[in-house]
């Protein structure tokens, strides 16, 4: 004869228990590994909002640069021009005036919105990023601010 052995009775399963609220503990340890992340992707941000803002620099560095050079072909053009009107009473070195004239004039427009361009890449902190720490910061102290 032999006898059936009952079932076992079930082992519970951490899974499958009802949903309980998190203790201080875990709280303190997904803090702690949510914060590192938090601050990688702020300084990511930053790094990019920086990025950004040497692009807007660069370009108008670059228009600066044209604006130069525009005019030392404005002063070439003027010097032609005197060069011609001395040698030659001719309408030759009134073409040439009016070239370097409306060289001076491009030279004028690029320098102004070179000018434009650095300023608006200026102040040069990441000002979005430190909004979005400041925010973090105020969340994570448990400031509500709406």
């Amino acid at each position: 004869m032999s006898a059936e052995q009952p079932p076992a009775p079930p082992v519970p399963n951490a899974r499958s228990a009802p949903a309980e609220e998190p203790t201080l503990g875990a709280l303190v340890h997904d803090l702690s590994q949510q914060v590192p992340e938090l601050i990688r992707s702020e300084l990511r941000l930053a790094q990019a909002e920086m990025a950004q803002k040497g692009k807007r620099a660069g370009v108008g560095i670059g228009m600066f640069s044209a604006a130069g050079l525009l005019a030392f072909f404005g002063l070439a053009a003027m010097i032609t021009a005197a060069i011609a009107a001395l040698a030659l009473v001719l309408p030759t070195w009134a073409a040439a005036l009016v070239v370097g004239a409306v060289l001076f004039a491009a030279a004028a427009a690029a320098g102004l919105a070179g000018r434009s361009k650095v300023a608006d890449a200026t102040p040069p902190k990441p000002e979005r990023a430190i909004e979005g720490l400041k925010e973090d910061l105020h969340t994570v102290k448990g400031d509500r601010h709406d």
